[in-house]
């Protein structure tokens, strides 16, 4: 992946994020995270898979990142009534844009949304694995992020490379203890060749922008 990291603009949208959820709690946490990991890339087209019933900070934290990237944000939800819920529980933070709500089952909607780069899934939402494979992804890459990935005793982490399809090259993963457990995968440009056999070998070099504050990683 052709990583551009923006220290402002991941800060602004974390600090607005923590600002609009009202503090620190387990839930926000992981929202400020993901708020600063989308705006810092700069995000350009922020989809996620809401959990009817579930807790709206994520998608608060989206839709700021959003702002900070000018960015476009889609959030799917299940059903009609689900809509009806969630836009109710989104109008509770002032300040902050809806994003575009559509109705569908996560893993169909998400087929007709090209050139994604930053993807929140839920892992209570049915089918999670199969919105992340056939999500069509940025060529210039992105990053896929699986929220609640322990909460349903999912102890071990996600198998990204039998989640997603051979076409698509992980650069690196991790897991992060905030929330219920946040499983992330970042996905190369189209384009870069990663030599798995040799992978061990590479390093990441770090320039950045003295104008901008711009981070701009090479990997060598």
């Amino acid at each position: 992946m052709k990583l551009v990291w923006s220290p402002k603009r991941a800060s602004g949208a974390y600090l607005d994020t923590v600002k609009s959820c009202g503090g620190l709690n387990r839930e926000s946490s992981a929202a400020e995270l993901i708020s600063a990991m989308a705006a810092g890339w700069n995000a350009k087209l922020i989809v996620e898979a809401w959990f009817s019933g579930g807790a709206t900070t994520t998608s608060v934290g989206l839709a700021i990142a959003a702002r900070h990237s000018s960015g476009r944000h889609v959030c799917i939800v299940q059903d009609e009534k689900s809509k009806i819920d969630y836009i109710a529980a989104m109008q509770e933070y002032s300040g902050v844009s809806l994003p575009e709500v559509v109705v569908g089952e996560a893993a169909e909607v998400i087929e007709t949304l090209a050139g994604v780069d930053f993807l929140v899934v839920d892992a209570r939402c049915k089918y999670y694995n199969r919105v992340f494979r056939v999500a069509k992804l940025s060529h210039l890459g992105a990053v896929l992020a699986c929220k609640n990935a322990t909460q349903l005793g999912i102890n071990h982490r996600i198998k990204w490379v039998g989640v997603l399809d051979n076409a698509t090259r992980i650069v690196r993963s991790v897991i992060l203890p905030v929330g219920n457990g946040l499983d992330i995968a970042y996905i190369s440009s189209k384009g870069e060749k990663l030599d798995c056999q040799h992978s061990s070998g590479h390093r990441w070099i770090s320039h950045v922008d003295p104008q901008s504050g711009e981070e701009h990683l090479f990997r060598q």
